[in-house]
């Protein structure tokens, strides 16, 4: 379920990226985070837990918590608060742990 976005933009600069999250191309700008990318889209869920599928997402948008972990071209356990966007991309949520090197 989309839920409205309670994410603003304080700047909108930058040029325009696009990369893919689950098949869906997502609009970003040149320096934005992946976490900050997708809630601006209204893209709240980045990952299930592994005990219990439990959802999550961005709490603390600074590295501390792993909350946001995704799956970034087929890598698992990418933070999202942490990782700038690139064009053409491909992200998925995470299921549970991910792989584990």
């Amino acid at each position: 379920m989309k839920r409205a976005s309670t994410f603003v933009r304080l700047l909108d600069e930058g040029a325009a990226v696009s990369f893919e999250f689950e098949g869906r191309t997502i609009e970003a700008r040149d320096g934005d985070t992946i976490a900050a990318a997708l809630l601006a889209n209204g893209i709240d869920r980045f990952r299930s837990t592994a005990v219990g599928n439990a959802p999550r997402g961005p709490f603390c948008l600074m590295g501390s918590c792993f909350d946001c972990l995704v799956e970034v071209d087929a890598q698992s356990n990418v933070q999202a608060c942490m990782t700038r966007v690139e064009a053409g991309m491909k992200v998925r949520r995470q299921a549970g742990l991910g792989e584990l090197a």
